[in-house]
């Protein structure tokens, strides 16, 4: 079995090429070209995305944004949490579980998550423990959230 490790992608143009192998496959909405684009400065290493090489090749990513917790509406009590965007595995290396190292890489730092999946993909995040966050209108915007809890945090009750 191959073991894959998760790294902190630099913010620089060998990886915005290697983006470009995703957005290849589709889905534009989720290519994080245009974030990368927007925040290149060669070789950052605090850059919000991460991902698993197979090789030299970028097989799977996903965007990891700190919030602070006083924009925190969807914990109790409100605290710092992770904004899980764009995670997406190249269609050849799907099922073999980097998704899931991807998303266990982001329980690891044991801060509540919350993402909003993208169409036909809730499936997968039930196995990985989310769950639907309560609605509120305001709040999500025509999104509908999905939230991770670890232990001692609660969702925010809908007033």
């Amino acid at each position: 079995m191959i073991e894959m490790k998760v790294a902190r992608l630099l913010i620089n143009y060998k990886t915005l090429e290697e983006f470009k192998h995703f957005k290849e496959y589709g889905h534009q909405e989720l290519s994080m070209l245009e974030d990368l684009e927007h925040n290149i400065v060669e070789n950052d290493s605090e850059s919000p995305f991460y991902g698993i090489y197979y090789g030299e090749s970028l097989v799977a990513r996903m965007s990891l944004y700190k919030v602070n917790k006083k924009y925190d509406a969807y914990f109790e009590p409100p605290q710092d949490y992770l904004e899980l965007w764009k995670l997406e595995v190249l269609p050849s290396y799907r099922g073999r579980g980097y998704g899931k190292t991807l998303v266990d890489f982001a329980k690891g730092f044991n801060l509540p998550i919350k993402t909003n999946p993208r169409i036909n993909s809730h499936d997968f995040w039930e196995k990985m423990g989310f769950q639907r966050a309560n609605y509120e209108m305001e709040r999500d915007l025509g999104e509908n959230p999905l939230i991770w809890l670890p232990e001692g945090v609660k969702e925010h009750e809908t007033k």
